[in-house]
């Protein structure tokens, strides 16, 4: 089987409003989902660094376990950028996450891993869900936010089935 990873587009978007935003990616690859799951808590070695507040994803780390942090702590501060709500073993890592731009607006976000079989290999279902009041204006951030998850997931299928 190959990595078919997502392209990011704006097709990805699966709602979009100045409330809420709802976008998925979904990639398959030729790893199981064990090595996956491995994989996603390695977040160092394979998210985007130009996408962290340090500019160096070695700074990033994910405590895959409920409560576990997803964290990136450098010389000259620390951010939390998610918290692991559920871990299920070789399936699901869903964290309370407010990425980026999100922080600030004092949002709520949803992030979620969810993993099949599919093959010998696995199916990845990356989705990130998004609320806030109409002010926050989602609906403009989506298509951005949408961009870089989908690179972070092309990323992540790389470096599973590395």
């Amino acid at each position: 089987m190959m990595v078919v990873a997502p392209v990011p587009t704006d097709a990805d978007v699966k709602q979009a409003a100045p409330d809420a935003m709802l976008l998925a990616h979904v990639a398959e690859v030729r790893a199981a989902p064990a090595a996956v799951y491995t994989a996603i808590g390695r977040v160092g070695e394979w998210w985007d660094g130009a996408h962290t507040w340090s500019g160096d994803a070695r700074n990033l780390s994910l405590d895959v376990r409920a409560g576990g942090c997803f964290c990136e702590q450098w010389a000259g501060g620390s951010v939390q950028h998610g918290r692991v709500v559920l871990a299920q073993v070789n399936d699901t890592v869903r964290l309370a996450a407010e990425l980026g731009p999100m922080q600030d607006l004092a949002v709520a976000g949803v992030l979620t891993f969810k993993l099949a079989p599919a093959g010998e290999g696995t199916r990845i279902e990356f989705t990130y869900r998004v609320s806030g009041t109409p002010a926050h204006g989602l609906d403009k951030l989506a298509p951005i936010v949408d961009k870089v998850l989908g690179e972070q997931l092309s990323r992540l299928a790389r470096f599973a089935d590395r």
